[in-house]
């Protein structure tokens, strides 16, 4: 069966070529005899079954009765008779029986001919004298890049220059609808697919030209090249700059990332090898399975080395891109602003769900906001870290905070060789570049609010049915509006319901020892259990000494003081504050201490006493765990410890006063004058630690803790976002602890060495005692005082130790004071007045 219809109105097409009836029968003829020719052997083979012999006659009656015309589908469906039914001859042999056939035939006979392959070749399919590339392979070449189309050399030179300026069409239509095959699989995600669905609506459009122009070829007697040409050229140039942005999108990936797999991959074969051998999963249906799926992946889009696909985000960056770079083409901005429209809608969508309710359905990872499903609200439980809040949604590109130059490096995937974006969901459109920080603390806001249980209606200024652009200003009102309404909501939950400010208060008031003197009954109550190793203190008797010194607290009446609870650290407070200033390895050239002295110093270091490990924690439930988080409870029970740490020395001093207050200490020795110096020395000594530890004790909690409480105070009165508030709670904790010395190794060593000296001089108070009652035995001879010479030593060692540390903090005090840290100028004047003292 002929599957072409033979061309009617031969009467006009007489009178338009202006041939006589003899000669246009024989050219009608001549393009008969050459449609014939391409389905011969189909034609012989319906015809042999059907008419059941393959005569000539039969041939010809065949022809004539089996006619195209009455399969009427098809001839209400032109388009459909381009599609070739049987396999055509070898192009070599093919090409040159068709162009040999071109040399004798007429101009005109030529344009006809000429006319109907370009209607093939516009569809993509290879004509009879238009046909493939001779470099082409389907096997081997880029189906993204289209086919290339050559005319054979045969045609006149007139027409040939005119087929040329049509023949990319073919070329453009190929890889475009290549490209909307590929790029329509489930993996490249919904912006992919809204994409192709637009280019495809666009394609529909020059199908429907095609259809015209066939319907023109068959039917009307006037239909020229120059016609075609005049009715493709503004399509031309419209396919070009789609066939651009698709050939732009399939190049986005790193073509050298596959060179470099497949070289890595090569040198690992033999390992590869035996591993796989020792596994029973050698053999070649296991290589074979490998290979497809690398070329699957290759072929995919797949980016060398990252695995991601040129989707989401970037798919929008790379046509605004291009939408920008031609603004100056009227042609390029509407059809790539339609795309951008048509594309961006289920990234709107996913964004406008975010943003409004605090739903991520961002199934293909397209979005900027990454979740960290992983991580959730039972972590705030034991994160020190505050992963939750900072690490359960964030940006894809790794940035953190508005105009902060710091990245999250871990899983942020490297930027492509080519043009040097971030990859997938990482790369962020252009126009949402100003918003993505809002975008992302408002779902993060509205999360936190779900997990109270609160779920959160859509905003009834934008139903479901506005339709929302990135182009639109409408759609950065909505994005302003949804932050607004979450961070409000929020800080209202944080500051109103859930009494943040009072929970803060109680932190103060127990963690600083403001206002309140329960730790000194504590102190008290625990002094026997205070002396024990950390790990054989009970901890159940310390929390109940805690309740009842609490209970005890004179003038305190607070609602949270059910919260606290006694814990033990597992390190002494200076090790570890030490140990987190010198993270970064500055402090090792400081200390002077070689690696074989360290690990001698942790042998020989003994268990901690209740004292140094004892600590405070506070429980807190969501969502104010997420300002009162471990994170910054940790920073809480530093404050913590080394107050109580120095109330605690100055304790022991105190008892010591006491305990020098009794007759050994008081009973005149005029005959001793000696024993009476070395006693006024003691006290002396005694009085300069009392008066340093009381000074530092009373420089931290005076002069650091409060006026900067009352300067976040003051910043929670005026505070206007969540995320401003979580950063105040935790500038105010780093400037304790910088204000108060515990963020510098030279202070901190000082310090606590001067700590130690005292602590130490405290244990020596019965030895103190003891000589004393020995030189007053030996009033009558002093000069046979046994332990004279030995109390001499103790206190001379004593003081030369005090006088070293304290001489050695005071330069260093004075150093930050004038440099870094002037809020140290305060305590410059409290050790001076100890050190003249």
């Amino acid at each position: 069966m002929d599957p072409y219809s033979p061309r009617t109105h031969t009467t006009g097409r007489k009178k338009k070529i202006g041939l006589s009836q003899k000669e246009y029968t024989k050219i009608t003829g001549t393009i008969a005899s050459v449609r014939g020719h391409r389905h011969r052997s189909d034609h012989l083979e319906v015809n042999g079954d059907s008419m059941g012999h393959t005569s000539g006659e039969g041939n010809t009656k065949s022809q004539n009765d089996s006619s195209f015309i009455a399969e009427t589908s098809f001839v209400r469906a032109p388009l459909n008779s381009r599609v070739v039914s049987t396999p055509s001859a070898p192009k070599s042999s093919k090409g040159k029986k068709r162009q040999e056939s071109l040399d004798r035939v007429p101009l005109d006979i030529q344009e006809a001919l000429i006319l109907e392959d370009l209607l093939f070749v516009l569809s993509g399919i290879e004509g009879t004298y238009i046909t493939y590339s001779p470099d082409y392979s389907p096997e081997d070449d880029d189906p993204l890049r289209g086919i290339k189309f050559v005319v054979a050399p045969s045609l006149d030179s007139s027409l040939s220059d005119l087929v040329e300026r049509v023949l990319p069409l073919g070329t453009y239509y190929t890889a475009i609808f290549a490209f909307i095959e590929q790029r329509s699989h489930l993996d490249f995600g919904l912006v992919n697919h809204a994409l192709c669905a637009a280019i495809r609506e666009m394609l529909r459009d020059y199908q429907t030209l095609l259809s015209q122009l066939e319907h023109a070829f068959n039917t009307s007697p006037s239909f020229s090249l120059q016609k075609h040409w005049f009715y493709v050229h503004p399509t031309v140039h419209t396919l070009s700059l789609i066939y651009q942005l698709v050939l732009e999108l399939a190049v986005a990936d790193d073509p050298a990332g596959d060179l470099s797999s497949e070289s890595s991959s090569s040198e690992e074969d033999e390992e590869e090898a035996a591993r796989n051998e020792a596994l029973g999963l050698g053999g070649a249906k296991l290589k074979a399975v490998l290979s497809d799926i690398n070329k699957a992946d290759v072929v995919g889009g797949m980016v060398g080395g990252s695995g991601i696909l040129v989707k989401g985000g970037e798919v929008l960056t790379i046509i605004y891109e291009r939408m920008q770079n031609m603004s100056g083409d009227p042609t390029a901005s509407t059809i790539y602003g339609k795309l951008l429209k048509s594309a961006g809608k289920p990234y709107v969508e996913m964004l406008r769900d975010w943003v409004a309710s605090g739903r991520l359905a961002d199934p293909y990872e397209e979005l900027l906001v990454k979740e960290s499903k992983f991580i959730d609200r039972g972590i705030l439980e034991v994160d020190y870290t505050d992963e939750y809040w900072e690490r359960r949604y964030t940006l894809r590109d790794g940035s953190i905070s508005p105009g902060s130059s710091k990245r999250h490096q871990a899983g942020i995937p490297p930027p492509r060789s080519i043009g040097g974006r971030l990859p997938g969901g990482a790369c962020v459109p252009p126009l949402l570049e100003t918003w993505k920080h809002k975008i992302l603390l408002a779902g993060k806001y509205l999360n936190v609010i779900r997990e109270c249980g609160i779920e959160m209606p859509r905003d009834k200024k934008y139903s479901e049915d506005d339709e929302l652009s990135m182009d639109y200003e409408k759609f950065y009102k909505f994005i302003e509006d949804a932050y607004s309404h979450a961070n409000q909501t929020l800080l209202q939950l944080l500051l109103k319901d859930q009494q943040l400010i009072p929970r803060l208060r109680s932190l103060k008031r127990y963690f600083f020892m403001s206002q309140s003197s329960f730790l000194t009954h504590l102190l008290d109550l625990a002094s026997s259990e205070l002396r024990k190793s950390s790990k054989s203190a009970s901890a159940a008797k310390l929390q109940s000494l805690l309740e009842v010194a609490l209970n005890n607290d004179v003038g305190t009446e607070d609602a949270y003081k059910e919260d606290l609870k006694v814990t033990m650290a597992d390190s002494g407070l200076y090790d570890f504050l030490l140990k987190v200033v010198t993270v970064s390895g500055v402090v090792k050239a400081e200390e002077g201490n070689g690696e074989g002295e360290t690990k001698k110093e942790k042998e020989e270091k003994k268990p901690l006493q209740v004292i140094e490990a004892m600590q405070l924690d506070y429980n807190v439930k969501f969502p104010l765990s997420l300002v009162i988080s471990r994170k910054t409870i940790l920073r809480y029970q530093l404050l913590f410890r080394f107050l109580l740490h120095l109330k605690h020395v100055e304790q022991s001093l105190s008892a010591m006063w006491a305990n020098q207050m009794t007759a050994p200490w008081r009973v005149p020795v005029p005959t001793h004058p000696e024993f009476e110096g070395w006693r006024l020395r003691v006290f002396l000594l005694r009085a300069r630690m009392l008066a340093f530890v009381q000074q530092m004790f009373a420089f931290v909690v005076f002069e650091v803790l409060e006026p900067n409480w009352h300067a976040l105070e003051a910043k929670l009165d005026k505070v206007v976002t969540v995320d401003q508030l979580l950063r105040d709670h935790v500038d105010f904790l780093d400037t304790c602890l910088k204000e108060s010395m515990l963020t510098s190794s030279k202070l901190l060593k000082a310090c606590s060495k001067l700590l130690v000296v005292c602590q130490t001089f405290v244990l020596y108070s019965s030895a103190f005692t003891k000589s004393a009652n020995e030189a007053i035995a030996s009033a009558q001879d002093p000069e046979a005082d046994p332990s004279k010479t030995k109390r001499w030593n103790v206190l001379n060692n004593f003081e030369t130790n005090f006088n070293h540390w304290f001489l050695i903090h005071l330069d260093c005090v004075q150093f930050y004071a004038s440099s870094d840290n002037v809020s140290l100028l305060p305590l410059v004047v409290r050790l001076n007045s100890v050190k003249t003292g």
